[in-house]
């Protein structure tokens, strides 16, 4: 019993030594000054290109748009001018507030989607990839060089991508909704990649122009094509003007 006595007495000084310790660096941890968190920045990123203000009222009436609206696969041998694309790129993702709602729905107003332009002959824009920026409506250039025919390759060698004067790829980084909303949000991204398309070919309709959805291809081909990283392709845009 008094072994067993003198072990306790002897133990006690330890523990409190233990947490006094404990607590002082628990203040110490407190004081210490937080670190803001940063997003990181992005890889690749080529200098902006700020895009001609789009249009707000067309001539065409949306229900005309709805009418007319067909999937074009062949295109005549004319360029698109930047004010046409800035106009279709506004149409996909645009900005439609201050409080940053854009063009078409986004569950939870994270908007997954990311835009990419693969131009060949377009007025005033040398030939390369593109990512479209919504918040300020400009573009910045991820790629050099013509990339229709490797993107063409990606799709199994459907011509209407060689074809076009330029190719829109929707994209999307699933994480953005997925993160909030689990494996639903995997939908919710489909959803929006379908509203978006539907905004891209009812905005070519208006502007004379014409485009087909694409949703055939080899996703890490196209991704190696258009350089992208955390994005996953969904569906493929050529847009020119109709042959017929």
């Amino acid at each position: 019993m008094n072994g067993i006595i003198a072990n306790q007495k002897t133990t006690q000084p330890i523990l409190c030594t233990g947490f006094r310790l404990l607590y002082r660096f628990a203040v110490l941890l407190m004081l210490l000054p937080i670190m803001p968190l940063t997003l990181p920045v992005e890889s690749g990123a080529g200098e902006a290109m700020k895009l001609p203000e789009a249009n707000h009222d067309g001539k065409m009436s949306l229900e005309k748009a709805i009418l007319e609206r067909r999937s074009v696969r062949e295109f005549k041998d004319a360029p698109l001018t930047l004010a046409e694309v800035s106009q279709l790129l506004w149409a996909a993702q645009g900005m439609t507030s201050p409080s940053g709602y854009r063009t078409l729905p986004s569950a939870g107003a994270l908007y997954p989607l990311e835009i990419f332009v693969l131009a060949g002959k377009v007025d005033g824009l040398s030939p390369g990839v593109y990512r479209y920026r919504p918040k300020n409506h400009e573009i910045e250039k991820r790629g050099e060089g013509d990339r229709r025919a490797d993107l063409c390759t990606a799709a199994f060698n459907q011509p209407s991508i060689r074809g076009a004067p330029a190719v829109l790829v929707i994209s999307a980084v699933f994480e953005r909704t997925t993160s909030k909303y689990g494996d639903r949000g995997i939908r919710y991204v489909h959803m929006e990649s379908g509203n978006a398309s539907q905004n891209i070919s009812l905005e070519a309709v208006s502007l004379g122009l014409g485009t087909v959805v694409i949703g055939a291809f080899n996703d890490n081909a196209v991704k190696s094509v258009v350089g992208m990283s955390a994005e996953e392709p969904l569906l493929i845009m050529p847009i020119g003007r109709p042959a017929g």
